[in-house]
């Protein structure tokens, strides 16, 4: 309490001090909640002119010169620090405040004792100052119960009109697909950013449909799709004729290209546009692994060949999970382009971390098991003999271990006798007619 006294101490307007018994002429009790009461000299004129509260109790000239407030239903604290406030002039009262944790209690008591000055120097203190997260919480619980009077505190986290919404989250998307390299001096810490939020705003809530199924947010995607696309080629195109196939420069841009890219298949499912990134990947297809598979590349760019494996594992599970929907025939070139290839890196990758022990690249096991598991899927989707072709080349090459394809060879086999078995009884059905006839 001295402490709290001692802000009223030298700064007040007029001639009047809390706890001046010389000059006092009322006399404020608080009881707290553990029975305890403690006293206050204070001054009529001060309270009157500060407080609804006050001057209704002291506006029969025959009250009482002691007014008793029951503390059970407030902070101890903040009712010390509230009297304390009325006497700080109005000049010196938003300067006072220095926390939010102490202007969001006072405030709650301001507004029960009806203080106006103090309830909207509070209420400017709160609008203007940082939130922490937690304190965000404590505000909302508090001022949710003043009803219009805090309107001005919750401004900045009302919900924004879909027009706004829209229009900073197609600036947003626009960044995060950008091409144009690092902004001096942050790198690519603000394109990140953006990233996260475009994935967060689009996140499935309540809130979705406001951008989801907007056309201009799905136009802007497949234009940003396209950019990205486009770049990756460009930059591929460029490795081969790179005099320096082990700069650090010339990886880089192929894994941030890719990683823009896996950015976007997490993105597109939420806007229904994954089938769009399924054609343009089985479009060039062909084009990236024809620099890949280029001898030149045969001992570098293992970091590259990775992050290349993670994103086509986004597409296989895509299409092997029915999420996307293509033609039986975009489906086999889509398997019959990535499953070589697949097959042959991973023993690579395998090989260089068992000669190397600090080798950074490998296909863990998560992304084993998912490509496994979408590849099976996959050729299980497939008409028989697509799946024949399929298997009968896993079983002829020399890695046969990965991936595992006994499942689908499994069901395969069994699903080729049924046939056989259902084609003969269909037979025996059509003869036995004709017999009869």
């Amino acid at each position: 309490m001295v402490e709290q006294l001692g802000l009223c101490q030298g700064k007040v307007a007029n001639s009047f001090k809390l706890d001046d018994k010389s000059t006092s002429d009322i006399i404020v009790r608080l009881r707290n909640k553990e029975g305890r009461r403690e006293v206050f000299y204070s001054h009529s004129f001060v309270l009157k002119n500060k407080s609804k509260f006050f001057a209704d109790r002291l506006c029969n000239p025959n009250s009482d010169t002691c007014i008793d407030i029951n503390c059970s239903d407030f902070n101890y604290n903040n009712l010390v620090d509230l009297l304390c406030r009325l006497y700080l002039p109005s000049d010196l009262l938003l300067e006072s405040w220095d926390s939010v944790k102490s202007a969001v209690g006072i405030l709650q008591v301001a507004v029960a004792f009806h203080c106006e000055e103090i309830t909207q120097s509070c209420i400017q203190y709160l609008e203007a100052v940082p939130w922490e997260d937690k304190e965000e919480e404590e505000i909302l619980k508090a001022v949710s119960k003043l009803g219009s009077i805090a309107m001005p505190i919750l401004a900045r986290i009302q919900p924004v009109d879909l027009s706004n919404t829209k229009n900073v989250l197609l600036s947003a998307i626009r960044f995060a697909t950008s091409i144009s390299g690092p902004c001096p001096p942050f790198g690519d810490e603000l394109k990140t950013s953006a990233q996260e939020q475009v994935e967060y705003m689009l996140g499935e809530d309540e809130e979705t449909p406001l951008v989801t199924g907007d056309d201009e947010i799905r136009v802007e995607m497949r234009m940003g799709l396209s950019k990205i696309c486009s770049s990756f080629e460009k930059e591929l195109s460029s490795l081969l004729l790179e005099s320096d196939l082990t700069s650090e420069t010339a990886e880089n841009k192929i894994i941030q290209c890719l990683s823009d890219l896996e950015w976007m298949c997490n993105i597109l499912p939420k806007i229904d546009l994954m089938k769009d990134f399924v054609a343009k990947w089985a479009e060039i297809s062909g084009n990236i692994l024809g620099v890949v598979e280029d001898k030149k590349l045969d001992s570098f760019m293992w970091g590259s060949k990775v992050k290349l494996i993670e994103v086509t594992a986004k597409v296989l599970e895509a299409v092997g999970y029915g999420n996307v929907i293509i033609p039986a025939p975009c489906r086999v070139l889509l398997l019959k382009t990535w499953l070589p290839y697949i097959r042959k890196i991973k023993p690579l990758l395998d090989s260089k971390g068992n000669e190397d022990a600090g080798f950074p690249y490998k296909m863990d096991e998560d992304l084993c098991q998912s490509i496994e598991g979408a590849i099976v899927s996959l050729v299980l989707a497939l008409p028989s003999n697509d799946q024949a072709d399929i298997l009968t080349d896993w079983m002829k090459a020399e890695q046969v271990k990965y991936p595992d394809l006994s499942e689908a060879f499994e069901v395969w086999c069994y699903r080729t006798k049924s046939a056989k078995r259902r084609l003969m009884e269909g037979l025996d059905r059509v003869g036995n007619a004709t017999v009869s006839l």
